[in-house]
């Protein structure tokens, strides 16, 4: 929060007073960027304001924008990112898309140059005047609202409709010149937050209502929640509904921790990384209902024959990718909670079994040296403590981790599959972190980490409670697989050579705990290490490049074939 002027010094309210204040009406206490000439003015007011409001720098406008994206996935509420003007706004684009693709509410407030200098010149002019590039409509197509703010007074109206719009699943993106930042702007022009968007479509849910009732009748039906269930915190209601209809549950890859994997039902995750045991429940079901969820092609690979067979509903602010009966909900807790209060009534079929443990996609064995990918994974499980959080950045590594890692009871589970931007995680979860300070892991690969890693330094910076685990096998592993698989291992463009990231780690950053496991016992032993550790620490676990992920489309016979036809061949 601010801490600086004293109050009884009075100056004129700006335009970035204004924003600082609208942001801390929403109960948002982090903002989330990289300073720089045209958003300095916005670091200024954290600086000055009374209000209950942090400004937090990353290394990378990237890194900001995903610990945003981290902050409201974790508290469903909305994230702010800052940038100035020219390449920092141009760095927010991938973060910022990864937002628009899983209908995650950001808000980026973008520094612009002065409107007296717009198509004149201006260094990182993006008015679109005198051929310059068009900011607005640059980040029009990767937003659900974006706004030049012109006149000091639009500011409230602007950002009013640009919350509306996050809220309604997105980025919303306010482009602020450094002169309007800087006018004073008029108290009566208060922002005031707009309601919550709720309610859902009273017929769909009504014709869901009974095909849930005749299904229940005639045999058995399979919830697959998404991550709006996650979104919209309607946890307890899922498994209310689940309760009330005696449904098997399954969850899409990014929606591991709505359903725990102990409760009544449990059927696996959904798609390319997913388990026999939920394809087959849909297979045998009366009726599939999607909750929260579109269900892409890392959702539905291995259930598109599944789901061609039986009816299927679905419940989401969106219709999915799949024919089904779709009814529109904007709040799942809201819906959840009413289906299972109308549907709890009456004879109760037996409890479902309980999966006392899924069947694990079957992958060839590896020979090569360091930890295979499942032992790794489990043994993270073993020493997550309760109501801890995961992010997984997607490839190889993420395949694994989607697969094996059960979530802790009361923890968030966060994979972006939107963009697969990778280095989302180590942003991601320090956004978490600053949310909820509490235990955050991070589980990432070493091309991930190569990429946006370096953040690792905010986390020390700030002390945040995060286990940062880098899975490295010397490659960008997920391309090196499909060039073994697909093109027959003749060629390799992703194998690095051998590095040394935890010493290397280590002797950048003397305070930050940094250990290297080669086996699984050093592993148990860093992983105690780090739970002791009141602030960040950083785990490097050596693993092959050669051993294929629990991935559904590495699996197929021909890819197995073609891998084995020319294995001894591959470059070293």
């Amino acid at each position: 929060m601010g801490t600086g002027t004293p109050h009884s010094v009075k100056r004129a309210r700006r335009v970035v007073d204004a924003v600082v204040d609208g942001v801390a009406d929403l109960g948002v206490h982090h903002i989330f960027g990289v300073d720089g000439a045209n958003i300095e003015d916005l670091y200024d007011a954290l600086f000055t304001t009374a209000r209950p409001v942090q400004g937090v720098v990353a290394k990378h406008e990237f890194g900001a924008a995903t610990m945003a994206d981290g902050y409201a996935r974790t508290t469903g509420g909305l994230g702010v990112v800052a940038a100035t003007s020219g390449g920092g706004a141009m760095n927010l684009v991938a973060g910022l898309a990864e937002s628009y693709t899983s209908k995650v509410p950001v808000l980026a407030l973008i520094g612009q140059p002065p409107t007296t200098l717009e198509g004149t010149g201006a260094f990182q002019d993006t008015s679109g005047k005198a051929g310059t590039i068009h900011a607005v409509r640059l980040f029009t197509e990767i937003s659900r609202y974006c706004a030049r703010i012109e006149r000091p007074d639009d500011l409230a109206a602007h950002l009013e409709r640009a919350v509306a719009a996050a809220r309604s699943g997105g980025p919303a993106v306010l482009l602020l010149p450094k002169d309007i930042q800087q006018a004073t702007v008029d108290d009566a022009a208060t922002f005031r937050p707009p309601p919550r968007r709720s309610g859902h479509d009273p017929d769909g849910l009504t014709r869901i209502r009974d095909m849930l009732a005749a299904a229940r009748r005639t045999g058995k039906i399979v919830l697959v929640a998404g991550d709006q269930v996650a979104r919209d915190d309607a946890r307890d209601q899922l498994r209310a509904l689940a309760a009330a209809v005696d449904a098997a549950v399954g969850v899409t890859p990014d929606a591991k921790d709505v359903y725990p994997a102990d409760q009544p039902g449990y059927c696996g995750v959904a798609g390319t990384m997913g388990h026999s045991e939920l394809i087959e429940a849909v297979r045998r079901s009366a009726l599939c209902l999607l909750i929260g969820t579109r269900m892409p092609a890392t959702a539905r690979t291995g259930l598109d024959s599944a789901v061609a067979t039986v009816p299927v509903a679905s419940l989401g602010v969106e219709p999915p990718y799949v024919p089904a009966m779709h009814a529109t909900s904007l709040d799942l807790r809201q819906t959840l909670a009413e289906l299972a209060d109308q549907l709890s009534s009456g004879s109760r079929r037996p409890d479902p079994v309980t999966h006392t443990g899924l069947t694990a996609l079957e992958v060839p064995e590896n020979p090569g040296l360091g930890l295979r990918y499942r032992e790794a994974v489990e043994a993270i499980a073993a020493m997550m403590p309760a109501g801890s959080d995961a992010f997984a950045d997607a490839g190889n590594t993420g395949a694994a981790v989607v697969h094996h890692l059960p979530v802790p009871r009361g923890g968030r589970f966060v994979v972006a599959l939107g963009m697969g931007g990778m280095g989302y995680s180590f942003g991601a979860a320090i956004g978490a972190a600053f949310a909820r300070r509490r235990r955050t892991f991070v589980i990432a690969g070493d091309g991930a980490f190569y990429m946006h890693g370096m953040e690792i330094h905010t986390a020390l910076e700030h002390h945040l409670p995060i286990t940062f685990i880098v899975f490295n096998n010397n490659a960008h592993a997920m391309c090196l697989t499909r060039e073994q698989l697909f093109y027959r291992g003749r060629y390799s463009f992703n194998r690095f050579r051998p590095s040394m990231l935890a010493e290397g780690v280590a002797a950048m950053f003397p305070t930050l705990p940094s250990y290297s496991a080669r086996s699984l016992d050093q592993l148990f032993d860093a992983l105690e290490a780090a739970a002791a550790a009141s602030g960040p620490a950083f785990i490097v676990v050596d693993c092959d490049p050669d051993e294929i992920p629990p991935f559904l489309p590495f699996l197929t016979q021909p890819a197995i074939e073609n891998r084995h036809r020319d294995h001894s061949s591959r470059p070293q």
